[in-house]
């Protein structure tokens, strides 16, 4: 009976989970827009004791040049980290301590965010410090070195790392001289070069009213939100008008890119188009591959044994791009399969059940994740950055459940075409032709077998 219960409970508490209909979600106030100042303020009251408010700087990789990659990042970590003018380091970071509050920032290729967290009782002493981290940064000489050394010793670990290593050299190809190629972390050159003036003069030119968002996911008080943010607003510059690019690529046509590198397997990435965000065609394509990623893995490891981690996803940022990389000691036949795995999906289609499967699947793991107040706050940032429609991240349970298998398939044969490959390891055992060619047109005989009963 207790096992019975269990079982029942939880696939009540799916379903409602799945329906938007916990009492949970039914108990918080709607959300609402305000302009304070010139600046978009949207709020989500909750229904806890958190507070997250979230001050968005638009732009990412599109504020700087490739000689300046990283700047953002030094100046996000900065401000909490080099103190303010009203409390140094220790003193900034006491006071947060004391009330185990956070606020912290990081940069991001389309936006940075700059986020302060805290139970509500203690919002009015955190925001002070919020306050200042966004409006008076000190940019302490001494501890700006610091962060910055950690940042280039950081980045020498990242590009020891082969995921990362393939990933950085698929992205530079497929997207040379684009704004994409720019790495928000930045390199160890143009890291190295950077000094505390320039990062502050930096800081300054972008932290305005016209790159500004600010999201709030907590239970706070209207007008004395308002009051709080117009002040903070008080000392921010006007700015010139900014409006987000959008760069999509289409190659035209396959490619392949060699580089050698001493490592015990091949790493090899594809990159393909993809839709922009804010287009018809982008639920389709994000459940697309999805499922996609999941016949992927299906083909490669557990049918053929090729790799232990395929993948593929999409990148729905300012700047979309599909992709699908492995790693593996026999690229060529590796190559055949996906591509004969390709063909095949886009001949036959997906399935109503991959469908169904794949909505249920996404919304599950969609609305596990809005448990938390910093998740919500996240959601209604990226969907105003980048689809122009912080509701979206209210409808997309629906938005979701819209998409048929006519649009599903459509999409996939739309933007799967052409890919950029690059590839890290023995160039020797990998056949360029294969890469750039016409697919096998059959998938090869699975290595799993099955036995037969009796």
């Amino acid at each position: 009976m207790k096992k019975f219960f269990s079982t029942t409970k939880y696939r009540l508490l799916l379903l409602l989970i799945i329906t938007g209909s916990t009492t949970a979600i039914a108990q918080k106030g709607e959300p609402y827009e305000l302009n304070i100042k010139g600046v978009k303020v949207i709020v989500q009251p909750s229904d806890n004791q958190i507070v997250e408010i979230q001050t968005i700087v638009k732009g990412g990789v599109q504020n700087y040049g490739f000689d300046k990659q990283g700047i953002e990042s030094l100046a996000m970590n900065a401000l909490t980290e080099c103190g303010t003018k009203k409390d140094d380091k220790n003193s900034f970071k006491n006071k947060l301590d004391n009330v185990s509050a956070q606020v912290y920032a990081n940069a991001g290729r389309d936006y940075s965010t700059i986020s302060m967290n805290c139970i509500k009782s203690d919002f009015n002493a955190v925001w002070t410090l919020y306050a200042d981290a966004v409006t008076m940064p000190l940019f302490d000489e001494k501890e700006f070195n610091r962060i910055k050394q950690d940042a280039i010793n950081g980045l020498r670990s990242q590009e020891s790392q082969p995921d990362y290593a393939i990933n950085n050299m698929a992205t530079q190809i497929a997207f040379a001289g684009k704004n994409k190629a720019k790495r928000p972390e930045g390199t160890v050159e143009t890291l190295s070069k950077l000094t505390v003036a320039e990062t502050k003069a930096y800081y300054s030119s972008v932290s305005t009213k016209s790159r500004m968002l600010i999201v709030v996911v907590g239970e706070l008080d209207k007008t004395d939100l308002e009051q709080k943010i117009a002040a903070m607003l008080a000392a921010v510059p006007e700015g010139k008008p900014f409006v987000l690019k959008k760069e999509t690529i289409a190659p035209a046509q396959n490619s392949f890119k060699a580089e050698k590198k001493e490592l015990a397997t091949n790493y090899i990435q594809g990159i393909a188009s993809a839709p922009a965000p804010g287009t018809p065609d982008f639920n389709a394509f994000n459940l697309a591959m999805r499922i996609f990623s999941q016949r992927h893995f299906l083909e490669v490891r557990t049918k053929n044994g090729l790799s232990y981690a395929p993948g593929s996803w999409f990148d729905g940022s300012s700047s979309p791009s599909a992709h699908i990389s492995v790693s593996t000691t026999d690229p060529n036949k590796y190559i055949g399969v996906a591509k004969a795995l390709i063909e095949k999906t886009k001949k036959e289609g997906f399935t109503a059940d991959e469908l169904r499967n794949m909505k249920t699947q996404y919304l599950t793991g969609f609305f596990y994740r809005q448990e938390t107040n910093n998740a919500q706050a996240n959601s209604l940032a990226a969907n105003e950055v980048l689809h122009n429609n912080w509701k979206r991240a209210l409808t997309l349970s629906d938005d979701m459940k819209k998409v048929t298998l006519p649009e599903l398939n459509t999409v996939f044969n739309k933007y799967i075409a052409h890919m950029v490959w690059a590839y890290q390891g023995n160039p020797a055992q990998a056949n360029p032709a294969l890469f750039t060619g016409n697919p096998k047109p059959d998938l090869p005989k699975s290595k799993v077998t099955t036995k037969k009963k009796g």
